[in-house]
């Protein structure tokens, strides 16, 4: 699992039937900042995801990959290999809050 935060929507009028009706998003993977790990910093790589849960624009959000993102009820039909299992309320990193949502 890692985190990531949605980026954008991607729009496929045409794709197998079994993916009919699933949000499909962009997301950004996310990592502690190896300079002063007070904050979470962006990789630079985007990835495709299915949404599980209904995450939004901004939201930071939990993500499963490979053959664990069909290991919901959801998802374990679907021919995917990342999927949003979580949206994320607060991250802690050695004792400091490096990310909130309510903030």
């Amino acid at each position: 699992m890692f985190l990531a935060k949605v980026t954008g929507v991607v729009v496929a009028t045409q794709k197998v039937a079994s993916m009919t009706g699933h949000k499909l998003l962009t997301v950004e993977p996310l990592r502690v900042d190896p300079q002063q790990r007070d904050r979470l910093v962006g990789t630079g790589r985007t990835f495709v995801v299915v949404d599980a849960v209904g995450a939004g624009q901004g939201e930071m959000v939990l993500i499963s990959q490979g053959s664990s993102a069909r290991f919901t009820p959801e998802t374990e039909k679907l021919p995917i290999d990342a999927a949003v299992i979580g949206i994320v309320d607060s991250v802690n990193v050695e004792g400091r809050t490096v990310f909130s949502a309510r903030e």
